[in-house]
């Protein structure tokens, strides 16, 4: 009795926003809070790209259920548009040797937090005691070091980026998102170590790259 309520109530409502349908309204408008925006990233596997690099829609993530950073952050920072807060990511920048990290930011009484998707035990999810964005992204510096060598990576970051400057096609496309991606990457950051105290940065220790080698989902976990 209750599903055929909810059922006419959803058929009494008028579209859904942005182009959702009503079951990815109904999933996506139940995370109402930054917690559980994370709790259900969590739940997914980690999106391997094994058939090539994806930038996908939080449309397509909902349908494939996997997915990396960057598609993490943005189906978080829809949820959050949805509860009537800003869609803002950050976008984290490496050396060479390492990869990208994208977050989503969410604020809560003045202070940043944040959601993230990722296989490792470490640059997860933040809780809201952040005054800025440079603290946010600083409290990842530490976290975020080779495994095999224990080499920091983490060089820049970006400003809080709203997304609703990119319009609203890339909820729901299923084109890959490779032109968005290359726009955020293309902004300027901000440098993190001040050139005259690189040389004084320590290595993770053995203890940490062993830590740091945990992860979350395993290859096979990944989807197609």
């Amino acid at each position: 009795m209750y599903s055929i309520c909810l059922t006419i109530y959803y058929r009494s409502m008028s579209s859904p926003p942005f182009g959702l349908t009503f079951v990815e309204y109904k999933i996506l408008k139940k995370l109402t809070t930054p917690i559980k925006i994370q709790d259900y990233l969590d739940s997914l596997p980690i999106n391997f790209e094994k058939k090539g690099e994806t930038y996908m829609s939080p449309r397509r993530v909902l349908r494939e259920q996997k997915a990396h950073c960057f598609e993490g952050a943005l189906l978080a920072a829809l949820c959050l548009m949805l509860q009537g807060e800003d869609p803002l990511i950050l976008d984290l920048k490496t050396n060479d040797d390492d990869v990208d990290h994208v977050i989503a930011l969410y604020k809560r009484n003045g202070y940043f937090g944040a959601i993230s998707k990722t296989n490792h035990a470490s640059v997860r999810f933040r809780d809201p005691v952040y005054k800025s964005v440079r603290e946010i992204a600083l409290s990842y510096f530490h976290e975020y070091f080779l495994d095999t060598t224990g080499e920091k990576t983490l060089q820049s970051y970006s400003r809080a980026i709203h997304l609703k400057q990119f319009g609203f096609t890339w909820i729901t496309t299923e084109e890959d998102l490779y032109p968005m991606a290359e726009r955020i990457d293309a902004l300027a950051h901000k440098e993190i170590v001040p050139k005259v105290n690189a040389k004084y940065i320590r290595k993770a220790d053995s203890m940490e790259r062993r830590a740091g080698r945990i992860t979350e989902w395993k290859f096979r976990d990944g989807g197609t």
